[in-house]
């Protein structure tokens, strides 16, 4: 048997942590047993589904860098299929046509409620003959559910789950507009991808039980269950905005890697052993169902920050330099002409070892690109005083000197300047890294000197001075 996964979205809104979670599982579950993930669009719901989340789905997930095997499938094309199915299974006698109104649809459940039982279907017309109904009135098609026994999951995530089969109701498959539900459309979809295992949120698992009847009365292989349980916020509630990002797409732009917030989820809930930073080989290799864990887990953002910043030190410098050029791109006052982009990249060792987000990282590397004069932060401002712009008047006649412009060759007069002068080195490096950056941070002085280059240094000395 080859295994085949699917993750299946509707194009409804953003994409959720939670379901980019499902997703990259079900792709690392197929990619550990040699198998196949394919991906289907569940756009049945015309009035919501949008092309805009469906882009949203396909960004998303190349991004994380979750690739499906074969071409996406779309739902909203199958219909005609679906309708097959359901009147297949209407003249196996496993379905049957349900004439009921609204209204006595309404009435059914007001009564159920009224009685304290479940407001579901009473099963009106399961038995009775269509002959009964009004000429040419509109009729529903319902499965046949099950009515003693009980149906049994074994859970690949969850173990054995039960549910008595009187709990079951004769659900719609096909409306009386033609279309076909949701609980039908899923089980056809996935019996003709030939899916072997749905791995999804355990809010599924009610679906699972009413899914399996359908299975059941067509005769059809059905797949192995995982059920995965929810993602939480930090206070163990519902996640939320209130919590901080809730969406792929959120996370992009507030500057993860995929590779950090891929490696985030997939510790969300899944464990094996103390490894915690681990490449998509590692991932791979590693993972099964057997790791994850039966409860919800907490979104910890802390902990998320942090294995960004792992990542990030870990990125190839070219890669980050394009991402800080493009979030840089259309900042007023900063400049992004290939002269920038090499000082970023020259730089770029230094500037990642402080950063933990593309953000911040962008933020560090922007005063490579502003013009003087510059602005300067209020700890910047305190240490330009007078004493401090006559030092750096001096300073510029040494630097100004250097040959060959390098960072070793300005470490060593930066140290001879400050000798010379009885200064301790940060006495002097940190209103140079003030009036060559407008703040108090930086990577070494010799290396930010050295990627400003000595016309640049020394024109923004100058700035100071006639500030």
């Amino acid at each position: 048997m080859i295994v085949r996964t699917r993750f299946a979205p509707s194009p409804t809104g953003l994409l959720h942590i939670g379901n980019a979670r499902a997703a990259l599982f079900n792709f690392l579950y197929a990619r550990h047993h040699g198998g196949e993930f394919l991906l289907r669009i569940e756009d049945t719901d015309r009035e919501r589904s949008t092309q805009q989340a469906v882009d949203v789905i396909f960004d998303g997930l190349k991004w994380m860098g979750i690739t499906p095997d074969e071409e996406p499938v779309f739902q909203s094309t199958r219909q005609d299929r679906h309708t097959e199915v359901a009147l297949e299974l209407l003249a196996k006698g496993q379905a049957y046509r349900c004439y009921c109104t609204p209204e006595e649809l309404k009435e059914m459940r007001e009564q159920a409620m009224k009685e304290g039982r479940p407001p579901r279907y009473n099963g009106m017309w399961r038995d009775r003959d269509p002959s009964e109904a009004p000429e040419g009135a509109p009729y529903a098609v319902r499965i046949r559910a099950p009515r003693e026994g009980e149906t049994v999951i074994h859970d690949l995530v969850q173990g054995e789950v039960r549910v008595a089969n009187a709990e079951l109701d004769d659900m719609i498959i096909l409306r009386s507009d033609g279309t076909p539900t949701y609980q039908h459309a899923v089980v056809v979809d996935d019996h003709d991808m030939n899916i072997t295992h749905v791995i999804r949120g355990d809010d599924h698992l009610t679906n699972t039980f009413r899914q399996l009847m359908i299975y059941r009365a067509m005769g059809w292989d059905q797949p192995l269950f995982g059920h995965l349980p929810l993602i939480h916020g930090p206070d163990g509630a519902k996640l939320s905005k209130r919590h901080g990002a809730q969406s792929v797409v959120e996370f992009r732009d507030e500057g993860y890697l995929p590779e950090a917030l891929c490696n985030y989820l997939l510790r969300l809930g899944w464990g094996h052993g103390d490894a915690e930073i681990l490449s998509r080989d590692e991932q791979i290799r590693l993972f099964d169902l057997d790791g994850v864990g039966r409860s919800p887990s907490r979104m910890d953002y802390a902990k998320l920050l942090h294995i960004n910043g792992v990542w990030m030190r870990e990125a190839d410098d070219e890669r980050l330099t394009d991402d800080v050029m493009a979030r840089l791109a259309g900042q007023e006052g900063v400049v992004t002409d290939a002269g920038v982009r090499a000082r970023v990249l020259q730089l770029m060792p230094g500037l990642k070892e402080r950063a933990r987000t593309l953000v911040e990282l962008s933020e560090s590397a922007a005063f490579l690109g502003r013009q003087v004069p510059l602005t300067f932060d209020d700890k910047a401002t305190k240490l330009l005083t007078p004493e401090a712009r006559t030092m750096l008047g001096e300073l510029a006649r040494d630097l100004a000197a250097v040959e060959p412009f390098s960072a070793e060759e300005i470490d060593r007069a930066l140290r001879q300047f400050a000798e010379k002068h009885e200064l301790k080195l940060g006495k002097v490096a940190q209103p140079l890294r003030a009036a060559m950056t407008g703040t108090t941070t930086s990577p070494g002085i010799d290396v930010t000197l050295a990627a400003l280059g000595r016309d640049e240094v020394l024109a923004r000395i100058g700035s100071v001075l006639q500030g």
